[in-house]
């Protein structure tokens, strides 16, 4: 026996995993973000470019939709933070696949590479050459969700400490003008999600990553999420990571073999969930489980498709069920009718 059916084993799963598409309704947007998005749109004509920094470990699902509407033919360069978490052959086809739009440039940065991030200033100049000999500098917003590293990019462009940095969202709460040399100026703004995240699967990335606050999410339907990914993608790595043989039967397989290994055992000896679908998380966002991508431009295409097929599905039946009711009507108003 693995668990008991009180609530805290095998039973939640299959509860909050039959429940998955609402389960990961993105319902953490404090205040100061919905205050952040209307600074971002009342300083939007003093904006020369845009900087955009993207997790590499999910660049679709770190992008703001809000801002691909809102800059228009205004260039911006996609950074993408964390490449030393990210998974390098899926990196370099992110960056091909941004760059396809026009007017964007996409970088793949890490901490431990900050010669990469001074280096952007110069990126900035080369996409902007009609500005050369103005007088004036470059004004340039930087924008990101929650988490991304948007900071501590900040404090390496300036070469000193500016920006407060932290391994938790929601650090920056105000928009801060900051000069960092070279003739460009940045607007910092503080990360920003958006209330509805349409793809499902990007708001259980956006959690497992730690773009969202751990209070806002349940570990076990993230874990559950996460383990299944992981379990597809990159199954010699949790092998390694967990001293496993051979790879789990299913996600709950897998929780079960990582809290039996790492101790993780209430009373009766059944595996207590929750402090399993900690440590999984907890290793996936610290990489101890090696580079990882969550999501590549053709699973992205493919899961944009199911999804405009569901909807379009929804829609449909919407339609039939408001023909439906307005046939209904139609006899009973004949009737009427006949009666008078």
């Amino acid at each position: 026996m693995r668990a008991a059916a009180d609530g805290t084993g095998p039973w939640r799963f299959f509860r909050t995993t039959t429940r998955r598409q609402a389960a990961m309704q993105i319902q953490w947007f404090p205040g100061h973000m919905h205050k952040a998005q209307v600074q971002i749109r009342e300083a939007l004509p003093k904006v020369d470019l845009f900087i955009e920094l993207l997790d590499a470990r999910l660049p679709f699902s770190s992008q703001n939709p809000m801002l691909a509407e809102l800059r228009g033919n205004k260039p911006c360069l996609k950074v993408l933070s964390k490449s030393d978490l990210a998974d390098p052959e899926r990196t370099q086809q992110w960056q091909v696949h941004l760059e396809q739009e026009q007017g964007v440039k996409a970088r793949a940065v890490s901490t431990s590479q900050p010669g990469k991030i001074v280096r952007l200033t110069e990126l900035c100049h080369k996409m902007l050459p009609h500005r050369h000999g103005l007088g004036r500098p470059i004004r340039t917003m930087i924008v990101g969700i929650p988490n991304v590293g948007k900071s501590t990019l900040i404090n390496t462009l300036a070469g000193r400490h500016i920006a407060k940095t932290g391994n938790e969202p929601a650090i920056t709460k105000s928009q801060q003008q900051i000069r960092i040399g070279q003739g460009i100026v940045l607007l910092d703004t503080p990360g920003v999600l958006w209330p509805n995240v349409e793809n499902e699967n990007s708001g259980y990335r956006l959690a497992a990553t730690g773009a969202i606050k751990d209070t806002a999410m349940e570990y076990a339907d993230v874990a559950y999420f996460a383990a299944g990914f992981l379990m597809e993608h990159y199954p010699d790595a949790l092998l390694g990571r967990y001293g496993l043989e051979q790879p789990p039967a299913d996600q709950l397989a897998l929780l079960d073999a990582i809290g039996k290994k790492r101790g993780c055992l209430a009373k009766g000896g059944v595996v207590d969930y929750d402090r399993t679908s900690r440590i999984l998380i907890n290793d996936l966002r610290a990489g101890a489980l090696g580079p990882l991508t969550f999501e590549t431009p053709a699973m992205i295409a493919a899961e944009t498709a199911a999804q405009q097929e569901a909807q379009a599905r929804q829609t449909a039946r919407r339609e039939a069920r408001r023909e439906a009711r307005a046939d209904a009507r139609k006899p009973s108003s004949r009737r009427r009718r006949g009666r008078r």
